[in-house]
Parts: structure tokens; sequence; C-alpha cells
């Protein structure tokens, strides 16, 4: 006989089941960090050299091995997010491309020299020398790492340079006041918290137009695919290109912009040329449908990630290993510099710590960002990678400090958006149902598919409220810090 209560029980048992197996895999992951993180202990003590403040530079060791665990698991979710969303990579795909080419990045193109103080927000000439300078970056490391942490915990993709700028804001202005936060850089990094993602909404949205109105709903797909996809892969080829060398690149070749744009224009030209014959052979005998389509956009899919992921590698370990760099100069010379050399075993720390946080803590991240927010497709996934492209290369032409992760969060919302626009319209017009206002008539099934919401907003709002805070929790987590750190140091 069938028992009702017995059918609950049982299901109660298995949800329980199902939660301890949860938590006990997270509690791997958790333990697997900090056997990384003690693994970065020894490293940094028998590499860091013998002085008066070794303990100091071994404990920043690992607090910039934790920040790389942060900024992998946090910040890399926004290259391979679109390519997983789309099946264009498989999960166990991305994170192997993703460490291999975060890495490369870090190590071949993170530089030898590095800014001691990010962005320049505040004075170095400011910042009181010695033990209260060493204090000051290590909370501002430590503020960072915490609240990238937490974001992450809550499945927001934050901008771990923004997260930098707050600890050192916080830290700085702890340490030396409020004159020594350079006020007009942080209003112009304020600002981009909507320049970023608009623009590269916007730019996404646009690419997205075309395609559907080009390709997506002509007659014949495969013959207008033949016609555009091969110039507008080529376009992306050409664009990454030129973001390579000046992102990618930026701190061991410094070329002049028209050398940028020559070769940008060269890569295009020659990728086009293969381009035209290979996509019409491979498009021989496909159906005339979408699904089609998709498998064209496939493969610059997989080279966009691993490209994106190659240029924030060489860029954003800086914020893991910048201040570790400071902290390792001034504990060695007692004097605070603009600029320092930038040690191999601290780029080692910070490139394997963002792989090894990207391989543990990545996969939540990227469902999210993904999936979870609007549905992906390679199409749409094709105008998310190239807008945040164009958007970093018009922004950093202008001088505008834009944040990576909020222009390709902000190109995924773009396309949501455009999307819900489109449905919309399409069933306007397919059901021919406007007054003279130019609104549609109440009909029931036509409202619903009007209204259909492409977007969740849910997640929109967690996001930007993240973007909206994380300046000022970092710089409120980072004084708490060195006030704790300056109290028993004193």
């Amino acid at each position: 006989m069938y028992k009702e209560t017995l059918s609950k029980d049982l299901s109660k048992i298995g949800q329980v089941s199902a939660a301890t197996r949860t938590t006990a895999g997270r509690a791997g992951l958790v333990g697997l960090a900090v056997l990384f993180l003690v693994i970065v202990w020894i490293f940094t003590s028998f590499v860091s050299g013998d002085g008066a403040n070794h303990s100091l530079v071994i404990a920043a060791g690992v607090i910039g091995g934790y920040m790389a665990l942060n900024i992998g698991a946090n910040d890399v979710a926004n290259n391979m997010a679109p390519a997983v969303g789309s099946r264009a990579l498989t999960m166990v795909g991305a994170l192997i491309i993703a460490a291999i080419f975060e890495a490369a990045g870090a190590i071949l193109a993170g530089g030898d020299v590095v800014s001691t103080i990010s962005k320049n927000i505040i004075s170095a000439d400011a910042m009181p020398h010695g033990q209260a300078f060493i204090w000051a970056m290590m909370s501002a490391l430590l503020a960072a790492a915490i609240w990238v942490n937490l974001a992450t915990l809550l499945n927001a993709p934050v901008s771990t340079t923004h997260s930098v700028v707050g600890g050192v804001a916080g830290a700085g202005i702890a340490a030396a006041g409020m004159s020594v936060v350079n006020w007009p850089t942080m209003g112009s990094i304020a600002a981009s918290w909507v320049i970023s993602p608009v623009m590269g909404g916007i730019i996404a949205a646009i690419f997205l137009a075309f395609v559907k109105s080009q390709i997506i709903y002509q007659p014949d797909k495969i013959a207008a695919a033949r016609r555009w996809v091969p110039l507008l892969v080529a376009l992306m080829a050409g664009i990454f290109a030129a973001y390579l060398v000046m992102k990618g690149l930026k701190k061991i070749w410094k070329p002049d912009a028209w050398v940028v744009v020559a070769i940008g224009v060269g890569v295009f030209a020659a990728s086009y040329a293969v381009l035209k014959p290979l996509i019409a052979r491979q498009s021989e005998g496909m159906e005339n449908r979408n699904r089609s389509l998709r498998k064209l956009f496939t493969i610059p899919l997989i080279f966009s990630a691993a490209l994106l992921s190659f240029a924030h590698g060489a860029n954003d370990v800086a914020n893991a290993v910048g201040p570790l760099a400071a902290i390792v100069d001034a504990a060695s010379t007692g004097t605070v510099a603009k600029k320092v050399e930038l040690p191999l075993w601290i780029l080692l720390v910070g490139a394997a710590g963002i792989s090894a946080g990207l391989v543990l803590f990545g996969p939540k991240l990227i469902r999210t960002v993904g999936e979870q927010i609007t549905k992906m497709n390679p199409m749409r996934a094709y105008c998310v990678a190239l807008s945040a492209a164009i958007t970093v290369l018009i922004a950093s032409t202008l001088g505008l400090p834009v944040s990576s992760t909020h222009i390709a969060v902000g190109a995924i919302f773009g396309v949501g958006f455009y999307r819900e626009y489109h449905t919309r319209r399409r069933t306007h017009i397919n059901h021919g149902r406007f007054n003279k206002s130019g609104t549609t008539k109440q009909t029931g099934g036509a409202d619903q598919v009007r209204y259909r919401k492409l977007v969740r907003r849910r997640h929109l709002m967690t996001i930007v409220s993240a973007w909206v805070i994380t300046v000022p929790a970092a710089a409120v987590l980072a004084a708490g810090v060195f006030h704790i750190f300056s109290f028993f140091a004193s």
C-alpha cells in the first residue's frame, strides 16, 4: 500500500543526503584552497630571503595568494561564461583553457615592473614610510580579497580592480587622512560603473540586431551566412588582435596607435581571405535553420575566450601582486616607490592562484553569468565577446577607467534586454494588433508573449548592488583591517 507519510519522509531523507554531499564537496574545495595557501606560505618562506620584515613578507605572500584565488573564482567567469552558456565549450574544457591562458598571460605578459598603488588613486609621496606603508598595503590586499570572496559567495561578479582601488583608498585614508586620496580619479572610477556596462550592452545589442536582421531572419539563412559570417568572424579576429596588443601585451610592448590599427586591419584582411572559402565549404549541405548557423560561430568563440583569458591574466594579475610587490620592496628598502620590480616568484604566486581559484570555485559563477542571466547561444555569445573587446579598446583610447567585468556582464544584459524588445516587437508585427496610440490590444496569449521576460531581474539587482558598493565596502574593510593591524603591532 502507498504510504504518503513514508514518501514524504523518504523525500526529506533524500534532500538531507543531497545537502550533505554538497556541503562535503564545498568543504573539500575549501580544504584544497587552504592547502594551496600553505604551499604559498612554504614557497614564500624559501624564496623571499631573510630580513627584519621576513615574517611580514611571508604573511603578505599568503594574502596575495588568497587574493589571486578570489580573482580566479570571480573575475575569470566573465571570459568563459558566454562560451559555456552557449554550449560552445563544456565546463571542463573552459576551465582547462582558462587556466592555461590565464597563467600564460600572467607569466609571459604580466610585466617586470608594477605600480605600487593601483590606478594612482592615492599619492605615494603622502603615504607614511616604513611599517605603516606595509600595514596599509597588507590591509588593502586582504580587504579586497575578503570583499571579492563575499561577492563570489553571493554569485555577484564584481571588479577585482575596483576592489583593490577601494582597499588602497581605505587603507590610505586610515594611514594618512582624507587628503591622501586623488578624488578626481576616484570620481572617474565611479563614473565607469555606469559607462562600462551601458557601453558594453549597447554595442552587444547592436551586433545582435545586425545578426538577426541580416542572417537569422533571412529567407535563405545559409546564403546570408556565407555572405556575412566570414566578415563578422574576421572583424572579431582583427579587433582581438588589436585588443591583445593594446591590453594583453601592454606591459612588455607599447606600440604607437597607428601600429595597433595596422595590426588589426592586417589580421582582419588576412582572416577574411582565409574564412571566405572556409565558411563556404563548411556551410555546404547545411539545413536552412538557426541550429546550423550556430556551428559557424563555435570555433571563433573558443578562440575569443582563450584570448580574453590571456589578456585578463596579463592585466589583472597586478591586482594580486601589485600590493604584494610594494610590500616586498618597502620591506627591503624602507622607502615607498611609485613603481617597483616584480620578482618572478611573486608573478608565479599570482598566476598559480588565479588558475587554482578558477578550477576550484569558478564553475559556480560561470554558470550564473553564462546561464542564469539570459539564455545564450553561440551567436549571442559572439556579440558579447566582440562587444567586450571593442568597448575596452574604445575606453582605453579615450582614457576611461572601465572594468572588463562590468563590460562583459553589461553586454550579457544588453543581449538579453534586446531579445525582450525584439520578441515584443515581432509579436506586435505578427499579430497586427496596433491601435491608434501605437500600443497593442490586450489579447490574452499574445499579451503574454509580449511581456515575456528573458532577463532575470533578481540577478540584475544583485549584481548592480554589488558593483555600487564594491569600492566603499572594500575601503571600509581596509580601514578596519589597518586599525586592527596597527593595534597589534603597537
